[in-house]
């Protein structure tokens, strides 16, 4: 898992004078909105990766013809209790075989981190008064022992993966 400092990271809005612009022009290292990605989807370059944020009240599959352009989506949790964005992740990977990066940001926790792993995040923007170091640990636990049901990872249940007692 890779935890994200917004700070450092090179995907950027488009920013303009009065705040995100409704159709950004093509750049490296942007990242839309939906709603921008719907209005400059048609223009943008086809070899030129975008990120996209995805709410969590969408459908995901939206994006399944756009995915081969798509670099990174970032899902969001605007609680913690919610958990839409887990299955959106998990549908990315394990239906539409999505190869880039997915992102979870909002109101993510250090309990969290298994699941987000194990639904196929690979990146985090932790809650600000969150442990990068804890959130590390809670990921570090089951890596010796895994987990008896498969996930976006391993997909084979414990039993049938050669494990002998």
């Amino acid at each position: 898992m890779k935890f994200i400092d917004l700070h450092t990271c090179p995907w950027q809005h488009a920013i303009g004078e009065d705040g995100p612009k409704p159709d950004p022009d093509p750049a490296p290292h942007r990242l839309l909105s939906l709603e921008q990605w719907h209005a400059v989807r048609a223009h943008w370059p086809q070899d030129l990766s975008v990120a996209i944020e995805f709410p969590n009240d969408a459908d995901i599959a939206q994006l399944a013809p756009d995915l081969g352009r798509i670099a990174l989506v970032a899902l969001d949790f605007p609680k913690w209790t919610d958990g839409r964005a887990y299955s959106q992740a998990r549908v990315l990977r394990a239906r539409f075989k999505f190869k880039g990066a997915i992102r979870a940001r909002g109101e993510v926790l250090v309990d969290m981190m298994q699941l987000l792993q194990r639904t196929g995040f690979d990146e985090v923007v932790l809650r600000g008064d969150q442990s990068k170091a804890f959130a590390q640990k809670a990921l570090d636990l089951f890596n010796d022992v895994g987990f008896y049901q498969g996930d976006v990872q391993e997909t084979r249940p414990w039993f049938l993966r050669g494990a002998t007692a």
